[in-house]
Formats: structure tokens, C-alpha cells, sequence
């Protein structure tokens, strides 16, 4: 959901999983072709960074090759997990087999040149120094220079339960609510040339989501009909469009409902 910059999003379908080698490689084009036959109305939004990679390995293609090979399905866009921070030092920490940084930024490369449109994350809070999260958006913007491909970038805060690095992260060393809306105020100043900023209420509760809005977010994403990534790390909140509306209205705003590429299908006066 946005304000006439918050949107609520049509029906988008994010799927992403585990990497699996015995998955065949025909396995993902004939997903993403099932999904546009048996729905014509959804976007399908799917396979992250990772992903993609795994899908290179098994098919013997080039990063672009898959991407084609899935966009000649109907895939049109694709998600910004994985990215983590985008710093070598990091990446070897807490993502190793996710590759270091050149690894995401080359996917999206790929995919913005292919004709795809994907979105930008990062995941902070844990073992990045300020200086690493300077790095992230330096990384974002100068990719999003070269190609323009980027839609959104949404950060959220580490979720310190339910992973490898639950408990290794000091209680007093954990992100604050304010944390959180100065990184995202800050995003807004660094990535001017990304169109819109995601507000993260799914894992900093629909009070802070919506104060977001006066921190440089314009999109409160979408109601989510079913999440299991954040709630597998201990933190789980849930909203309607009922809900969404009120709160970008509350501030002000003209809550618009968007679809995955952000072009308006509601606009509630």
C-alpha cells in the first residue's frame, strides 16, 4: 500500500526457497509458465539472487540465459532477497555460500538488461559496521545508475531468533525503532534515484511501518497473505487493506493501491 506514493499492492505472488541441486533445471521455467497459465491475474514475483545461481549450476546456462529462459515463461520481475549487506567482510560471515557481493549485483544486472525490473534489500542490525551499510547503498545506487532496473529498495532490521546468529548478537546491540527510521531516512537521501522506499511493518510492527511514512517511505508493501521467512525468526505481525488504509490516511496521505510495478489500479480519496 502507498500514499499517492503509498501504494497497496495488487495480487503478486513471492516465491523463493531453499536451494536444492536435485531440483532439474526445467523445474523453474515450467513454475513460472503453470503459475501465468492456471493465473493469469498474479505477477509472479519470483526466485531471489540465490537462486538464480543455483538455477546456472544445474542448467549450464549463463546468469542471462536463465533470466531469459524465465522471462520467455512470463516472469517480468524479480525480488531483492539475498542481498543481506553488500560487503565482502559480511558476506563471508553470515552468507558465505550466497557468494560475495558481486554475486546479487550481477543477477540484477542481468535482469535489468533482460527487461526485468527487480527490487533492492538489506538486512542490518547483526555483524556490519555503519561503514558496510554506507557500502550496501553505494552499491545499490551505482547499479541502479548503470541500469535504472530497481523499483523499490526495502531494509529491515536482523531478527535476532530462529537462525545461526540467534543469541550472537548482544540484547543492547540489537537495532532500535530509531535505528530503523534513521537507516530509512537516510535510504531515502543515498538511493534518490530509486523510485519508491518500502516501510518494513512486517518486522517492525504496523505503529513504526506507518511513522516510516514520515521517514522517507512511500510504500507500506502489501498485506501478505501468508509469510514464513520473518516469522521463522520470532516476530510476526499480520494487517489487512481495511488496516493499511486507515493508517496511510491517519497521516495524511492518499492511500493507492499499486500493482508489482508500481502502476496505480485504486485510489481510495
Amino acid at each position: 500500500m502507498m500514499e499517492r506514493a503509498n501504494r497497496v499492492g495488487a495480487t503478486t505472488v513471492l516465491l523463493q526457497g531453499g536451494l536444492n541441486p536435485e531440483i532439474p533445471w526445467e523445474f523453474y521455467p515450467a513454475i513460472v509458465r503453470e503459475a501465468c497459465r492456471r493465473y493469469p491475474h498474479i505477477t509472479p514475483h519470483f526466485f531471489s539472487a540465490p537462486e538464480i545461481h543455483q538455477m546456472v549450476e544445474v542448467s549450464g546456462l549463463s546468469i542471462r540465459g536463465v533470466l531469459e529462459a524465465l522471462r520467455e515463461a512470463g516472469q517480468r520481475t524479480l525480488p531483492g532477497g539475498g542481498a543481506e549487506i553488500l560487503a565482502r567482510r559480511v558476506r563471508k560471515r553470515i552468507s558465505i555460500k550466497k557468494g560475495g557481493p558481486e554475486a546479487w549485483l550481477d543477477v540484477h544486472r542481468a535482469a535489468h538488461q533482460v527487461g526485468m525490473r527487480s527490487t533492492a534489500t538489506m538486512m542490518y542490525g547483526h555483524v556490519e559496521t555503519i561503514e558496510e551499510r554506507v557500502e550496501h547503498f553505494r552499491r545499490i545506487r551505482d547499479l541502479q545508475d548503470e541500469t535504472g532496473g530497481f523499483r523499490a529498495f526495502i531494509s529491515w532490521t536482523f531478527q535476532n531468533d530462529g537462525n545461526r546468529l540467534a543469541g550472537k548478537v548482544a540484547p543492547e546491540d540489537m537495532p532500535t525503532s530509531f535505528d530503523y527510521l534513521l537507516t530509512q531516512a537516510v535510504s531515502r537521501i543515498y538511493l534518490d534515484n530509486v523510485p519508491h522506499i518500502q516501510s518494513s511493518w512486517v518486522t517492525q510492527g504496523m505503529k513504526i511501518g506507518q511513522v516510516a511514512l514520515g521517514f522517507g517511505a512511500d510504500d507500506m508493501g502489501s498485506v501478505m497473505i501468508e509469510e514464513n521467512v520473518v516469522s521463522a525468526a520470532g516476530t510476526t505481525h499480520r494487517t489487512s487493506t481495511e488496516e493499511l488504509v486507515h493508517l496511510i490516511k491517519a497521516l495524511g496521505k492518499t492511500p493507492v493501491q499499486r500493482d508489482t510495478l508500481y502502476r496505480e489500479v485504486k485510489v481510495w480519496n
